[in-house]
Parts: structure tokens; sequence; C-alpha cells
């Protein structure tokens, strides 16, 4: 196709487009693998994602917040304040009797759907309401749920679909960031007809989120004094914030390293999953975020959702930053050891792991000998042998250090129970 993220060539039988995708759609369901010239390879990803994440072809997006948290959480929102830049844009279409216009947060959480009070109707028949959760993980394939996926503006179109009951429908939905960090916010999308598989549905949602984009980046409310965290190489987080410095306990540490890692805000639930796995209790959680905001004070933490006001700086965000433009060196000297190392939080422990991977990743792809003596010389890095390894690789044979580098990987061969089967192979 020359536009992947358009459903329809010019000139394409939408109708025949239909039936050849339905067709590979059950073929996917009965266990084949998404094939044939009419399958967009965004659509046949997104297929495989859902048929993980979800029972069958017939699963329901399920309803996450209603009532007084659905509505206290949109209003907290920040495409609040863009929802009358969506309405002059895309009012229109959803007053037609024909289309749905919709907006969903970064969860894939439906804040706002609007339409007339008969296409609204048909949308609640596939729960397509507000509250309701269309990520892919729980709706399978559909423009607003993949558009976060792969963070691209496109179409979806009618059997495209992964749930059997979404069909019916066609969409186009574009993502939306915020202009300041970057961090996604949401999307926008249109449901309608098959006639939405056309250039203009898709160019109009993408145009409706720069708008929505550039909106915010001009009214960036000034941030409160900025703070900082240091999280990594210690067990309790220390918060300074406008003159005022906290030791925060373990649980306290936990639940400000998750609220630092998502500023958009969490629910309560979320940071339960974060702080106890599976095993969360609602109750303990409400209360260990109540003694946090008392002790922080509403100037600092918010509820509703959970976030913090203020612009922190924390150490564990600035290590991938500095990696991200490249500063390996920067990255390694700012690096103070493992994330709260003693904690066992699955929220803290996934991204202590994400972190400790990207920098010993860019030092071992550096191939800088002074990267490398530096990650060694370190408690943390001191037994890596693949580090030792790639270290011992860039000495000469005449190299002083070179004998000690060769005992250390053989004792941490050893050590690993390695020695035995390498020598095998190498006989």
């Amino acid at each position: 196709m020359a536009n992947p993220w358009l459903a329809l060539d010019a000139g394409a039988d939408p109708v025949e487009r239909i039936r050849q995708v339905g067709r590979a759609h059950e073929r996917f369901v009965a266990g084949e693998a998404p094939r044939g010239a009419s399958m967009r390879s965004v659509v046949a990803d997104s297929w495989r994602r859902s048929a993980v994440a979800l029972p069958g072809p017939d699963a329901t997006a399920p309803i996450e917040l209603s009532d007084d948290d659905l509505e206290t959480y949109r209003a907290a929102h920040p495409l609040a304040s863009v929802l009358p830049i969506f309405r002059d844009l895309l009012g229109g279409l959803a007053e037609d009797g024909e289309h749905l216009m919709a907006v969903c947060d970064a969860y894939g959480r439906l804040l706002w759907v609007e339409g007339t009070a008969k296409t609204l109707r048909a949308g609640e028949r596939m729960n397509f309401v507000p509250g309701a959760r269309w990520d892919e993980a729980h709706a399978g394939t559909n423009a607003p749920g993949t558009a976060l996926a792969v963070d691209h503006p496109l179409q979806i179109f009618a059997t495209e679909h992964f749930s059997r009951g979404v069909q019916r429908w066609t969409c186009a939905a574009a993502p939306i960031h915020d202009p300041g960090t970057g961090r996604l916010l949401g999307a926008i999308d249109v449901t309608g007809g098959d006639h939405l598989a056309n250039p203009h549905s898709l160019a109009l949602v993408r145009a409706t989120a720069l708008a929505a984009e550039a909106f915010l980046s001009s009214h960036r409310p000034s941030p409160a004094t900025a703070g900082s965290v240091s999280a990594l190489g210690r067990n309790e987080v220390v918060l300074t914030f406008e003159g005022r410095q906290w030791r925060l306990g373990r649980r306290h540490s936990e639940l400000l390293v998750l609220l630092l890692a998502h500023p958009e805000g969490s629910t309560g639930d979320e940071l339960g999953v974060g702080l106890y796995g599976d095993e969360a209790s609602p109750v303990t959680v409400r209360a260990e975020l109540s003694r946090l905001r008392r002790m922080l004070g509403p100037e600092l933490m918010e509820s509703r959702p959970y976030r913090l006001r203020a612009e922190i700086q924390a150490d564990f965000r600035t290590v991938p930053q500095l990696l991200e433009q490249g500063r390996v060196a920067d990255a390694l000297e700012a690096y103070a050891g493992p994330l709260l190392p003693f904690s066992d939080a699955p929220g803290v422990v996934k991204l202590r792991r994400l972190v400790d991977g990207r920098l010993r990743s860019a030092v071992l792809t550096a191939r800088d000998r002074g990267l490398l003596q530096t990650w060694l010389h370190s408690p943390w890095g001191s037994d890596d042998l693949e580090i030792w390894e790639a270290y011992a690789h860039l000495l000469s044979p005449t190299d002083p250090a070179r004998p000690m580098a060769a005992a250390r990987i053989q004792e941490l061969q050893l050590e690993y129970g390695l020695a035995t089967s390498l020598q095998r192979s190498g006989n």
C-alpha cells in the first residue's frame, strides 16, 4: 500500500476488502498466521498482540471508571482543557448522526464520547462509552487503542478490528502528546461507517491532534519550584523541595518513585499493583497515599488521579535522559547504584531493571575502556562476566591489565559454573 496508515488505497473496493480481511481474520482466529495482500502489517501485528492479551475475538471492552470517579478523573486530565478544540474541529462529524467523536487517555480509557443519541446508543452496544478501556490489551485492534500502541495516526477499517462486535465500524485516530515532555496524553478518535476509510478523515484527526498540542504548548502553566529526588543506590528516597528535605520510609519511597515514573497521574489501583502486585489491598494503599500526601502537603501532591504537582528532577529519570542524548559517560557518572536496591515492589523492580539494563547495554555497546573500567570497579558491576570479557577484548596481549582481567574472568566462570563447559567446548 502507498500509505500503510490508510485503510484503503485509492480506487479499492471496500466491499471486497471487507470480505478479504474478514476471511483472513477467521483464519487467524482458527490458528493461521495473518497473511494475504489485503493485510496491512500494522493490523497483523495488532492482531497478534490482541490474541495474546484477550480470551478471544468476542471480548468486550471493560468499563473501569464511572459516575463520580469518571467525572473527577477526566476533570483533572490535561486533555480536559482541549475539549473545546475537539468539539470545534470534529463537532460537525459528531452531530451528523453517523459518527462518534471520542477522546481517550494514555491507557486507552475513554474520557469523552460524543454524537447523536442514536449513534451513542449504537456505541453503547459495544461498550464504546466514557470510562471503558479501549487499549489493545482490553479491546483488541481499534483505532484509538492501536494509535496509542504504535504512537502514530492511523485508520482501522471494518473487519480489521480484532473483536467481532466492533467490525461494523471504521475509525481514525491520532495520538496526542504533552508538548513539554513528549509523553503520551491520549488520543482523539472519529468512529463511523466504511466511508471514513479515506485520506481526509486521517488528515482531520491528525490536524486536530496537532492543534491540541499547539494549544497545550501555548497554555503551559508555570511549574512550581523544581525539586529533586535521590533514589539511586539507596533504600530511602531523599526529596528536596522549596528548601525543605524529607527522608522517606520504605513504602513512601516506593510510592514516590512510582508517582515520578507516571507524571500524568495514577489511580489508587494502579499504584497498588505497582506496590504490592496482585495482592494489593485498596484500603492499605489509600492509607499509605493519605499519609504521604499529608506529609508532603497538597501543594506538592494531589489526588484523583494521584500525581505530583511540581516538576521534580529524579536521578533515576536523569540517567535514561542522558542516554537518549548519547551521553553515556555522563549517565554512568550520574548513576549512584540500583534504584531502591532492597525494594521488592513490582513497579520499582521493573523500573530498576529498565534503568540498569539500558545503562549496562550502553556501556557494553560503547566498547570504551574507561567506561568499562568504571562499571567493573563499582559494587554492582564487579561480578559482571560479560563486561569483564568485553574489557579484556580491548586489552593488547602486552597490556599489564590483561593477566588481572583474565584471572577475574576465570574466577567468575568457575563461580557461575561455566568453566567446565567452556573448556569442554574448546577441546
